[in-house]
C-alpha cells in the first residue's frame, strides 16, 4: 500500500484545537485586563470557557489516540518528555515567588525605604502558627501523595484495578480536604493581599499552589474515571503517570512553602 505506516511515530492530522486555544487564550487575557480596569468580567469568562472547551476536546482526542493504538512506545516517550518539560517550567514559575519572598525577608524595607532597613514580618502582621493548620495540611498532602503512589504500584506491578480506583479516590478526597482547609485558613488571615509585601508574597505563592492543587485534584479525578472504564494498562498509562508526577510536584512545592514561608519566614 502506498500510504502504509512503516514507522512508530504518530503523524497528527490537521486540527482546529491549536488555533482555538490561541484565540481563547487571547480573549481570556484581554478580558482579564478589562476586568482589572473595573469592567464586567464577561469577555474573560468567554475566553475561559473557550479554553476549557479546547482542553476537553483536545485531551479527548489524545485519549482516543491511545485507545486505537496510536501511542506506540516511541510516542509515549515523547509524551513523557513533554510533560517533564512542562513540570520544569512550573518549577521556574514557583521560583519567582520564592525569589520575591526571600528577597523581602532578607532585605526588608523600612519606613524610609530603601534608605532604612525594616523588620520581617512587617510590623502589624500576625502570621500563622505553622504547627497547627499548616502542619495538618502538610500531612494531608503527603498522605494524598502516598495514595497516588499506592494506586500507581497497584496498576504497574499488580494490575489491580480496584486498588487503583481506591487509591485515586483517596487522593482526590484528601486533595479536596486540603483545598477546604486552605480556604478556611485564608478566611482567618490576620493580613490582606494589598498594602503590604508580606501579604502579597504569601497569597501569591500559596494561592498559586492552591490553584495547582485544584487542577491536580481534577487531573486525578479524571484518571479515576478512566481507570473505572478500564483505560489504563500496566504497559500503557501515560495519562495516569503524568497525573502522578504532577501531584508529587505539588507535594514537593508545598514542603518548600511550608518550610520557607510558614516556618522560616514567619
Amino acid at each position: 500500500m502506498a500510504h502504509a505506516k512503516n514507522h512508530d511515530y504518530h503523524i497528527l492530522p490537521p486540527s482546529i484545537w491549536p488555533f482555538l486555544g490561541a484565540v481563547g487564550g487571547f480573549v481570556m487575557l484581554f478580558g482579564a485586563v478589562l476586568w482589572m480596569k473595573a469592567d464586567p468580567p464577561f469577555i474573560f469568562l468567554i475566553g475561559l470557557a473557550l479554553v476549557l472547551y479546547v482542553m476537553y476536546g483536545w485531551w479527548t482526542d489524545v485519549v482516543h489516540e491511545a485507545r486505537v493504538g496510536d501511542h506506540t512506545p516511541v510516542v509515549r516517550i515523547g509524551l513523557r518528555y513533554g510533560f517533564i518539560l512542562f513540570i520544569m517550567s512550573e518549577v521556574m514559575f514557583f521560583s519567582a515567588w520564592f525569589w520575591t519572598f526571600f528577597k523581602h525577608a532578607l532585605y526588608p524595607m523600612g519606613p524610609m525605604s530603601p534608605l532604612q532597613d525594616g523588620v520581617w514580618p512587617p510590623e502589624g502582621i500576625q502570621t500563622f502558627d505553622p504547627w497547627h493548620l499548616p502542619l495538618i495540611n502538610t500531612l494531608i498532602l503527603l498522605c494524598s501523595g502516598a495514595a497516588v503512589t499506592w494506586a500507581h504500584h497497584a496498576l504497574v506491578h499488580e494490575n489491580n484495578r480496584k486498588d487503583v480506583v481506591n487509591g485515586l479516590a483517596l487522593a482526590v478526597v484528601l486533595g479536596a480536604i486540603f483545598t477546604f482547609f486552605q480556604a478556611y485558613e485564608y478566611s482567618h488571615a490576620g493580613f490582606g493581599f494589598a498594602g503590604n509585601i508580606y501579604g502579597a508574597s504569601f497569597f501569591m505563592a500559596t494561592g498559586f499552589h492552591g490553584a495547582h492543587v485544584i487542577i491536580g485534584t481534577i487531573f486525578l479525578f479524571v484518571c479515576m474515571l478512566r481507570a473505572m472504564k478500564g483505560d489504563f494498562t500496566p504497559e500503557q498509562h501515560v495519562g495516569f503517570e503524568a497525573a502522578a508526577w504532577y501531584w508529587h510536584f505539588v507535594d514537593v512545592v508545598w514542603l518548600f512553602l511550608f518550610a520557607a514561608i510558614y516556618i522560616w519566614g514567619g
